[in-house]
């Protein structure tokens, strides 16, 4: 073990869970000082007041498994003694200025100017909006008119989620003294200057802000398709269900397709078991497990987007008690044989229609279910008791929707949810074939 420290490396953070969910974690045992979420990696390190705080923390959670949104996340000393940076990008942090630095993390939902404009102009006049892509995640700048205007909205917003579960922002203070804006459309607007264009197809709006700016579409929630993810033909699919910003941590450029799953527990996972987790985040080409390593397989997805997005999602999501190791794999492709297992022309794969419906609801696991294409007459107690082998069921709950039967079926933890999913998703029942994934929401 890592000699001790105040600083406490959290890992499995999945981007469902907050920094003020990791607070409430570690509140309880003295003074955090500093706290920096590790987004890329899932990863966070977290700065008690002292050593003996971060101690006492670190022993506490050796005799009880923490959990957060039941997902189990994994504690230790850090290798660091003291933080002693947090990249501040374009902030400055407490500096008060009257524009803010916005970062959404967890985006499931697509933002526009609109709904930004929505959200911040509650607490004073909004001059100017500009959205924009980084490595750090969809980011926005937001000018009031007066600064007090934009300490009133950090003070009141910071923290806080846009939608129920997600959309959390995280809001500085600009280093920036004045926005330029050239045009008025869903990704920039000059509230002051109505009469501004907007933007001519393929130009990027702000040049001089974001890194990404030409990897989306220039139309909109870009549904026409056309400028974003060359090399992938569901691009418009991609753009119109994340709004022109990825979730924090996806490129949308990664184009290895095979993916290498690791730590799998060999006794209870199959190819279509993988099938029914993977086929979650994008088309399954096919899958083969490695005989010589019976804990490692190979999973071949639809394109490279799809790919990034499981990686993203699954690493260290716990499949019959074990966490997954989920990496890209140095071989372009999987080639057919006796030993692979062919899903390229399953009509299982949930990517074949409504892209943009099934790329909006891809999450990391969690404690909810939801299935789907039921039986018309089945009950709350047939669905529970499809999964009841799984794991506790702490709520469930059969609804109507566009006249179809669906259900949610809320588990104690999410490893308990994963499983059931693994196991009863493209099963029957009362001759329904039943589709399952998961749910964003945190309750029913």
């Amino acid at each position: 073990m890592t000699e001790p420290s105040k600083v406490i490396h959290v890992r499995n953070v999945g981007h469902e869970i907050s920094e003020n969910d990791l607070l409430q974690l570690f509140q309880p045992f003295g003074v955090i000082t500093k706290l920096v979420m590790l987004r890329a990696k899932n990863q966070a390190l977290l700065q008690m007041d002292d050593v003996s705080s971060a101690v006492t923390a670190i022993q506490f959670y050796a005799n009880m498994q923490p959990s957060i949104r039941g997902r189990n996340v994994y504690v230790q000393f850090s290798s660091h003694q003291e933080l002693t940076t947090v990249d501040q990008s374009q902030g400055r942090g407490d500096e008060p200025n009257r524009i803010l630095l916005v970062t959404i993390h967890h985006m499931l939902y697509p933002m526009t100017v609109d709904v930004l404009y929505q959200v911040f102009s509650p607490h004073g006049s909004v001059e100017k909006i500009v959205t924009f892509q980084k490595s750090a995640g969809f980011q926005a700048l937001i000018q009031y008119q007066s600064r007090q205007s934009a300490v009133t909205a950090r003070s009141a917003l910071q923290g806080r989620n846009i939608y129920d579960g997600c959309c959390q922002l995280d809001i500085q203070f600009s280093n920036l003294d004045e926005l330029q804006v050239n045009y008025n459309n869903d990704r920039s607007r000059d509230f002051t200057n109505p009469n501004l264009p907007t933007e001519q197809k393929g130009r990027p709006s702000q040049p001089g802000y974001g890194d990404g700016g030409n990897m989306y579409p220039a139309q909109g929630s870009g549904a026409r398709g056309g400028g974003g993810f060359p090399q992938m033909g569901n691009a418009s699919a991609i753009a119109a269900a994340f709004g022109g910003g990825l979730p924090p941590g996806i490129t949308g450029t990664n184009d290895r397709c095979t993916i290498l799953v690791s730590n799998l527990n060999p006794d209870r996972v199959d190819e279509d078991k993988l099938f029914n987790l993977f086929s979650i985040y994008g088309n399954i080409v096919r899958i083969k497990l490695l005989r010589n390593k019976p804990d490692h397989a190979l999973i071949q997805m639809g394109d490279g987007f799809q790919a990034e997005l499981a990686v993203h999602f699954l690493k260290g999501a716990i499949l019959f008690g074990k966490p997954l190791e989920v990496n890209f794999s140095k071989h372009a492709t999987i080639t057919q044989g006796a030993d692979t297992h062919e899903y390229s022309n399953s009509n299982l794969n949930r990517f074949n229609r409504n892209a943009a419906k099934n790329y909006r609801y891809c999450c990391s696991p969690t404690r909810m279910i939801h299935l789907s294409t039921l039986p018309q007459d089945v009950t709350e107690e047939e669905i529970a008791s499809l999964v009841e082998e799984h794991g506790t069921i702490v709520n469930c709950k059969v609804f109507e929707m566009n006249q179809k039967k669906q259900a949610l079926v809320q588990f104690e933890t999410e490893e308990q949810a994963t499983e059931a999913l693994v196991c009863k998703h493209a099963t029957s029942l009362s001759g329904s074939v039943i589709r399952i994934s998961f749910s964003q929401l945190q309750n029913i």
